[in-house]
């Protein structure tokens, strides 16, 4: 449908745009993004205006042709005027060639803008906001809405200027050739627009509809053929019910398609029913007056061929409002995105963290997660529930781990582990209180040194669609192919590279999917010992292991902390026994702190945690030695 007639095109446009509430500096910020095409704007504007002014050319030579080349019996004019077509063809031919190129490097240039600043913006954006925000949503206002901001400075004011230009060319031209005939073609426009109204604002509806079903229909084989969704399907779907589901989906794609065919070519028939009655009458009038003598034969054909190139663009330009506004509905969402302000946003003043060995300290930090200022509504599936104000995930957390000093973290689920390892990281800031690292507080530390400072492993490792040596680069991407291989080896990872026949080209796959767990948590161990941090940060990075997996990645975690500030997750007794000092939390407080032999001589809740979490760990250590 979208590939027909401009007309129509036109029609399909969501009317409801044309009420839609847009913020008074949106068209200041379009034009901001098209200033820097000025050039071409204004080059595209005259080449359109040309190509329109052309349009009463050739009825005018026809004109010409008829009445004083043949009326004339002058077949040298005939000739000369037929060239002169032939000419008028070539040049609009080239006028609109040149029209397409300047668009589409205007459009494309846009995108370009616009696309680029919105991806820059959100990676600014906090966990807070990607924890909230529905991907798909987010990627479609970086897609559909960023093309349909597009049309705004290519597409609308194409059809404005040509539209404009070729409706005075023609009427001017019109009322020059026959000005009775003219005002009987300008009674029949009424007739014309009111069943182009309607059809279209009901094709608009059907559009909207079609477009709702394909996302869904799209959404659906987007879930089934990750490759979670695709294991999922797998071990707990029925082949036939997920084939009938997609098979009703689809069949209502294929019925609103069909719907939408048949209102696109009613809409079409109708306005060449229309205009084929128009001429009729053009024909009617004008072929009695030239009868009569009082209009030449070829005036009329000059009129009747004008007629056909007038009610097209009127029927446009009555819609251009709605098409104005549907582009600055879309630039308006982007602009939604653009205007969120990060929460955590690089200082004005940047700090670069010291180099060396690192301290960590938390200075009374208290935190709790942000609300609907982190996101947007429009982007979240279902919008969330705020926590209250009193919602405190921790509470007046102090402690410092001190230069190559090891701090485990325990407690039980909820306790403000994980957030407490956020917050090292500036993934967010506190509520309350300072974070600081080598006696910079993170809120004064420039993005880059922070991250350079600061390694993290998490119990569920994220890996990118590319190869072993791309997803090892991220961390150090001048990183030699020696580097990558001293630093898989060692992460215990030598064996599996001997045996991957591309080595470090060998493709992970989606998430890693390709790796077994123990493999993929060893990578990224090899990440970090790549990465050389400062301090590292240990989320549960074995919490979900088997035993030979685990005792690999043990040996190599022992690697990547040695001689490191770091802050562990601990479930392993082996782990807690090392620290040099831990934390017990709970309900976001630090409850207890000390060595494993100073906790437990106090009986209190890291007693009932090691009697629930690491006693059976001892005993198997007991018994192994014994």
């Amino acid at each position: 449908m979208m590939g027909g007639p401009p007309t129509v095109r036109t029609l399909v446009n969501d009317g409801s745009a044309k009420n839609a509430s847009i913020r008074p500096d949106t068209l200041r910020r379009v034009l901001g993004y098209a200033s820097p095409h000025w050039r071409r704007i204004l080059a595209f504007v005259l080449v359109t205006s040309a190509g329109a002014g052309i349009v009463v050319a050739n009825p005018l030579l026809l004109k010409a042709i008829i009445d004083h080349g043949i009326g004339g019996g002058d077949p040298s004019l005939v000739t000369w005027l037929a060239l002169a077509v032939a000419a008028l063809a070539l040049v609009e031919t080239a006028l609109n060639l040149t029209g397409r190129w300047l668009s589409a490097s205007i459009g494309e240039g846009v995108i370009y803008l616009l696309r680029t600043r919105a991806f820059t913006h959100v990676q600014r954006m906090p966990l807070a906001f990607f924890t909230r925000t529905q991907t798909g949503s987010l990627i479609s206002r970086l897609n559909t809405d960023v093309v349909g901001a597009q049309k705004a400075i290519t597409s609308v004011l194409q059809s404005l200027v040509s539209n404009v230009v070729s409706v005075v060319a023609v009427l001017t031209a019109m009322f020059a050739l026959s000005w009775q005939i003219t005002l009987a073609a300008l009674v029949a426009i009424p007739l014309f627009l009111v069943p182009a109204k309607y059809l279209g604002r009901r094709l608009a509806g059907v559009h909207r509809e079609s477009m709702d079903l394909n996302a869904d229909m799209s959404s659906l084989m987007t879930e089934r053929f990750n490759v979670g969704g695709a294991m999922l399907v797998k071990l707990y779907g029925r082949p036939e019910e997920e084939s009938a589901e997609f098979a009703d989906r689809a069949s209502r794609v294929r019925d609103i398609g069909v719907t939408q065919s048949i209102y696109g070519g009613l809409l079409f028939s109708m306005l060449g029913l229309i205009t084929a009655l128009a001429t009729a009458m053009v024909y009617g009038v004008g072929g009695n007056l030239v009868l009569g003598g009082t209009l030449e034969l070829g005036t009329l054909v000059a009129l009747a061929t004008l007629l056909t190139r007038l009610y097209g663009p009127v029927t446009a330009l009555s819609n251009v409002q709605v098409d104005v506004m549907t582009a600055l509905v879309s630039f308006d969402r982007v602009f939604e995105i653009l205007d969120l302000k990060p929460s955590v946003a690089e200082p004005d003043a940047p700090v670069d963290l010291p180099g060396g060995g690192l301290s960590v300290e938390f200075d009374r930090v208290s935190f709790r997660y942000p609300g609907a200022e982190s996101s947007l509504e429009s982007l979240e599936l279902v919008p969330q529930p705020e926590l209250s104000e009193d919602t405190q995930v921790l509470s007046d957390v102090s402690f410092t781990a001190r230069p190559g000093q090891l701090v485990a973290l325990v407690g039980p689920s909820g306790a403000g582990k994980t957030t407490l390892t956020h917050l090292v990281s500036r993934l967010y800031d506190p509520t309350a209180g300072t974070v600081r690292i080598g006696g910079v507080d993170l809120r004064r530390a420039r993005g880059r040194s922070l991250r350079d400072a600061v390694g993290v492993v998490t119990q569920d490792t994220q890996l990118f669609h590319d190869t072993i040596g791309a997803n090892l680069r991220y961390a150090r991407p001048d990183a030699t192919d020696d580097e990558l291989v001293e630093a898989m080896r060692a992460a215990q990872l030598g064996a599996l590279l001997e045996a991957l026949p591309n080595g470090l080209d060998t493709m992970v796959g989606d998430r890693g999917y390709r790796l077994s767990g123990g493999e993929k948590q060893r990578l990224a161990i090899a990440r970090l010992l790549l990465k050389a941090p400062a301090v590292v940060v240990l989320d549960e990075a074995t919490a979900h292991l088997d035993s030979e997996s685990e005792a690999a990645v043990q040996e190599a975690l022992a690697k990547a902390l040695r001689g490191r500030t770091s802050l562990v997750i601990a479930h392993r007794l082996a782990t807690v026994r090392e620290a040099d000092l831990i934390l017990v939390l709970e309900d976001g407080r630090v409850l207890e702190r000390g060595t494993h032999e100073e906790l437990l001589a106090r009986g209190g809740l890291y007693t009932a945690l090691y009697r629930t979490q690491f006693a059976s760990q001892d005993r198997s250590r007991r018994s192994a030695a014994n």
